[in-house]
């Protein structure tokens, strides 16, 4: 990322420091801890002045409980929302025309067409209207799909430009949306408020065959009720986030018939690098302007 960043204001220094030992300066403007294994190094920043602490996820759930008081955090909106979407949408696509099978078939050199459900024509109901859930949208226009974005609250929104107002559904509304579903794409962040949203009732108002498809947070779904619905063949899924994470060897999701998973890859692609490294030159020109930066999520607390 530091080669990344290119020409700087005069003044800024970049120190590359992994966060595998004490820290090298005494204090910092800006620190961008390691993806994926920020909550295990944030430790270090105990006692180290900081500006700005700069996630690289768009998740933050369980920051707050292990950074350091008296430190700012921004997440990494607009870095993940594109190659997530993509993810989401292949997932899909993989689950509907079974892709993960064919895979399976051509390790094993076997010729086996079979019929499948397309993904044109579904009635999809996305949960979670925010970042990530505009981009899957977005990517869906194009695949005919009969979308209902779902969110918090209900609420009208602009769409595209040349395209009509959206309508989004309250997350109240759901008893009446989930029996019309065909496939439900989730998009949601983690956190109290979420947890076990996906639990035996939301399973069993889904019409049969129906696909959940999760690339929010592992721990929307409710594992035991979606093992017991896979299981008797009522629903299949396609994961990118599981609840426990990693999936542990052993675990019924891995050998269950209709479950395809992904290891937490959604935003783990080439398109990642150049959008982070924009955010944080963003975040340094604003800082050595003294502008306030971008996508904090996790303020100091007014006393």
């Amino acid at each position: 990322m530091a080669a990344d960043l290119g020409p700087l204001p005069d003044g800024v220094e970049v120190v590359v420091w992994p966060m595998d030992a004490a820290a090298p300066r005494d204090r910092f403007d800006i620190v961008v801890p390691p993806y994926m294994s920020m909550s295990r190094v944030l430790a270090r920043l105990e006692n180290v002045p900081v500006g700005l602490v700069q996630g690289q996820s768009i998740g933050y759930d369980g920051v707050a409980q292990v950074l350091p008081s008296g430190l700012v955090f921004a997440n990494a909106a607009s870095v993940h929302e594109t190659s997530t979407a993509e993810l989401a949408v292949g997932l899909a696509i993989a689950a509907q025309r079974h892709l993960d099978a064919f895979a399976v078939d051509t390790a094993a050199g076997r010729w086996a067409p079979v019929f499948s459900q397309s993904l044109a024509d579904r009635r999809v109901l996305l949960l979670g209207y925010g970042g990530v859930g505009k981009a899957v949208a977005a990517r869906l226009a194009g695949f005919e799909v009969q979308l209902t974005p779902v969110a918090s609250r209900a609420r009208d929104e602009d769409g595209t430009p040349g395209s009509a107002q959206v309508h989004v559904h309250g997350v109240d509304e759901l008893p009446d949306l989930l029996p019309h579903a065909d496939i439900v794409i989730l998009t949601l962040p983690g956190g109290d408020a979420t947890r076990g949203l996906v639990d035996d009732a939301f399973l069993s108002a889904l019409p049969d065959g129906a696909l959940i498809v999760n690339v929010g947070r592992g721990t929307l779904v409710d594992t035991d009720a979606l093992v017991d619905h896979v299981r008797r063949g009522r629903i299949r899924a396609a994961l990118d986030v599981t609840e426990p994470e990693p999936l542990p060897e052993g675990h019924p999701l891995w050998s269950l018939p209709g479950v395809l998973i992904s290891p937490h890859v959604g935003g783990a692609s080439s398109a990642m690098q150049p959008r982070i490294a924009r955010l944080v030159r963003a975040q340094i020109e604003r800082m050595a302007a003294g502008e306030p930066p971008l996508n904090v999520v996790l303020p100091v607390p007014v006393p």
